[in-house]
C-alpha cells in the first residue's frame, strides 16, 4: 500500500512518520514540499503519487493568527482537503484527516457527538469545519478524526509552554472553566494505525482499506477522561517532578476564569468529545490523558 502524509513536521505528522512505514510505503511532504495554500500543487502531488491512502496531518493551526488571516487558513483547512477529496475519488483512495473540537461553541454541558450542530467561534473552527464538509461531499472514501487539546514533546503545544514556564517563572496562571481531553500525538498516530490493523504491526492489505471505507464518516478520537487547563497544568508540574532526573521545580499555578485571559479567539468552554462511536465502529480507543502525559513526559526526560 502507498500512502501520502502530509504536514510530516508537525506534531501530528512527525508521531505519524514514526508509525507509518510499519504499515505500507510512505511518501511524506512538509511545507517546503507540498504548500497546502496551493490548490493546483496539491492536485500536482495526488496524481503524481497516485496513494491508495492519503493522511493529511497538515493544518493551518495558528488559532488567534487565524482572525487576521482566514483567506490563508481556508485555503488550508478548508480548500485543500477538498481537493484531496476530489483526487482521493478519482483514485479510489482513502482519505484520513484530522479536524477539532473548535468546530464547536461549547456552550453544551454534555460531551458533543459527532451529530450535534457545530458552531465556531473563530476563523479557524470555521475553516476546519468547513474542510470536514468539503471532504463528505466530495462522496470519497473517508475517515474524519475530530480531536481536541493536542500536545506532545516537540513543537509548540500547552505542554511544552508549561515545562518552559516552569524554567522561568515562580506563578503561571491558567484557565479553570475549560475543559477538554489533552490528547497527546503518539495517542493520535496509534489511533490512526489501530483503524486498520488493530494492534497488529503488520503491512496495511487491501482487505483492511475496504474494511475502513465501508465505515467512512465523520468520528470524534480524544483521549479518555477531561480536565480544566488548571488541572492539566498541574499534572503536568506534578508527573514532571515525579520523573526528572534532575532537581525539578514547579510554579504555582494560580486559577482563573477565561475572562481574565482573553485571546482574538473565544475558546469553547466545553471541548469534550463523545467517543463511542470510533469504539463502536473500528474498536478503538484511546487511552487517559494521564496515560498520555506521562508518555510523552517520560520521551521528553528520555532525550535528555
Amino acid at each position: 500500500m502507498k500512502i501520502l502524509l502530509t504536514g510530516r513536521a508537525g506534531q501530528i505528522g512527525w508521531e505519524l512518520e514514526q508509525v507509518l512505514p510499519l504499515l505500507g510505503n510512505v511518501v511524506s511532504t512538509d511545507r517546503a514540499a507540498l504548500d497546502l495554500a496551493d490548490a493546483d500543487a496539491v492536485q500536482k502531488k495526488l496524481r503524481e503519487v497516485k496513494p491508495d491512502i492519503i493522511v493529511n496531518a497538515a493544518a493551518y493551526t495558528a488559532v488567534d493568527k487565524a482572525e487576521s488571516e482566514p483567506g490563508i487558513a481556508m485555503k488550508v483547512n478548508g480548500a485543500a482537503p477538498g481537493v484531496m477529496a476530489e483526487e482521493a475519488k478519482r483514485l479510489g483512495a482513502l482519505l484520513v484527516h484530522y479536524s477539532t473540537d473548535y468546530v464547536f461553541d461549547g456552550t453544551q454541558g454534555a460531551p458533543y457527538v459527532e451529530t450535534d450542530e457545530p458552531r465556531p467561534l473563530g476563523a479557524y473552527g470555521r475553516t476546519k469545519l468547513a474542510g470536514e464538509r468539503a471532504i463528505a461531499a466530495s462522496g470519497c472514501a473517508h475517515l474524519i478524526l475530530r480531536t481536541s487539546w493536542v500536545y506532545g514533546p516537540r513543537g509548540r503545544n500547552f505542554l511544552l509552554t508549561m515545562l518552559e514556564a516552569a524554567r522561568t517563572r515562580a506563578e503561571v496562571r491558567v484557565v479553570d472553566d475549560q475543559v477538554g481531553a489533552p490528547t497527546s500525538c503518539l495517542q493520535l498516530a496509534r489511533a490512526t494505525r489501530a483503524l486498520f490493523t488493530g494492534r497488529a504491526l503488520r503491512p496495511i492489505e487491501a482487505a483492511d482499506v475496504e474494511r475502513a471505507a465501508a465505515r467512512s464518516g465523520l468520528y470524534h478520537a480524544t483521549a479518555a477522561g477531561a480536565v480544566s487547563w488548571h488541572g492539566f497544568a498541574r499534572a503536568i508540574f506534578e508527573r514532571r517532578a515525579a520523573l526528572a532526573s534532575t532537581p525539578f521545580r514547579a510554579p504555582r499555578v494560580v486559577a482563573i476564569p477565561t475572562r481574565e485571559y482573553p485571546t482574538p479567539t473565544p475558546r469553547p468552554a466545553n471541548s469534550r468529545l463523545d467517543c463511542e462511536k470510533l469504539a463502536n465502529a473500528f474498536g478503538v480507543r484511546l487511552e487517559t490523558w494521564q496515560e498520555g502525559l506521562e508518555e510523552t513526559l517520560r520521551e521528553i526526560e528520555g532525550r535528555k
